[in-house]
């Protein structure tokens, strides 16, 4: 499904939205669609959507990305930030950098800078191994 592209303004919205409806998800473990409040932008549904569905996959890249770590280790924050931005990686749509800028972004707004470097760096051994 095609989902119309928002500007990139409306897309860095929708992308926090979707962190933190999935943060949610993670800790309560509700269901994702009692979780929307409002009316939600159809990129913030698509993309926690296509989280929900592929959360496991997800949380293995960022276990095999992670030196010593594993998903479940990380922090609820760190780790929807990095699902998100490991389905925007998959998915192609938004270039690589731009998605690795908009998760650390994220990761220093809403954890710490040590996160911002920690996802920098997963997303980063991740970007790479795709591209070999």
């Amino acid at each position: 499904m095609r989902v119309p592209k928002p500007t990139p303004a409306s897309r860095r919205e929708a992308r926090r939205a979707a962190v933190f409806v999935l943060y949610q998800w993670d800790v309560t473990e509700s269901p994702l669609g009692s979780l929307f409040e409002g009316e939600v932008d159809a990129y913030t549904q698509t993309i926690a959507d296509r989280v929900a569905a592929h959360a496991p996959e997800l949380d293995a890249k960022i276990t095999a990305a992670s030196d010593d770590w594993t998903a479940d280790r990380l922090g609820a924050v760190e780790r929807n930030i990095l699902r998100v931005a490991i389905e925007e990686l998959d998915a192609g749509d938004v270039p690589k950098e731009v998605v690795m800028d908009e998760a650390v972004t994220l990761a220093k707004r809403y954890a710490s800078d040590d996160a911002g470097r920690l996802v920098n760096g997963i997303l980063g051994k991740i970007a790479r191994e795709e591209n070999s």
